[in-house]
């Protein structure tokens, strides 16, 4: 996989390419931004072995997609993917420390992971995060896997209240069937929150619910990343057209 792209990020024109990691070079480099972004950026406390680096159990079995500046050969945007098979082998999903997945098990062997999605403080203009899609459309393609899971987050330097206004506006329109409902153990306390009404919703959430994913159900609270946490699901069937267009295409 590798796909090219020219973009305007702020007032300069930047050419980036998007491609699996294939080395353990690309890995720590995925890593060290996930550090600056995770650790440095919004404060979360990582557990790794290696400062500078953020490194867990799950990203030996990951695959690791990136987004790099031609210009640089500097990582700019990253996700993680964690397939079925490689799920299996670890004894589940990352997904399954912060939810009660029972619902979605009849799927775990068509169902493919993202986390760990971060894009470099200087590159968040759109392209990159376009990028990083248009590989994982292909990759998904390419697998046939059927569905994407994932935990999308929303910060809560406010302590949680416009977590708790993005989920009552996502319930109402994007909450899954119940058969698909996920159940956190650690809930968010939306009961104690003040739900902002017109909440500032992150781009990739917005990005998650364009392309047709469902919210399984209430946030989960992170607390290493202070982070709400909402659990996603895309079923590729049901991806939006315009993204299929948009994303499958040969080139963009």
């Amino acid at each position: 996989m590798l796909r090219t792209n020219t973009q305007a990020e702020g007032r300069v024109k930047k050419s980036f390419h998007v491609a699996m990691a294939d080395s353990e070079g690309d890995v720590r480099a995925a890593q060290r931004l996930r550090w600056k972004v995770f650790a440095e950026e919004m404060g979360a406390h990582l557990a790794t072995p290696e400062p500078g680096l953020d490194i867990d159990m799950y990203d030996a079995h990951c695959e690791h997609l990136l987004v790099r500046d031609r210009d640089t050969d500097e990582v700019v945007g990253t996700y993680r993917v964690l397939g079925p098979d490689a799920a299996q082998r670890i004894g589940g999903f990352y997904s399954d420390q912060e939810f009660d997945l029972t619902r979605l098990q009849h799927l775990r062997g068509r169902m493919v992971e993202l986390g760990r999605s971060c894009v470099h403080t200087d590159y968040r203009s759109g392209g990159v995060i376009t990028l990083l899609w248009a590989g994982l459309a292909e990759y998904m393609i390419k697998s046939r896997h059927d569905y994407l899971i994932g935990c999308a987050s929303i910060g809560m330097s406010d302590g949680g209240h416009n977590a708790a206004g993005i989920w009552h506006n996502v319930r109402e329109k994007h909450l899954s069937p119940v058969e698909w409902r996920a159940f956190p153990r650690c809930p968010l306390p939306l009961d104690a929150l003040d739900s902002v009404a017109a909440p500032v919703v992150p781009p990739l959430i917005k990005g998650y619910l364009r392309a047709g994913a469902y919210v399984c159900g209430e946030p989960a609270w992170d607390p290493d990343f202070n982070t709400a946490d909402l659990p996603m699901l895309l079923a590729m069937k049901n991806l939006n057209p315009a993204y299929a267009k948009h994303f499958l295409q040969p080139d963009i």
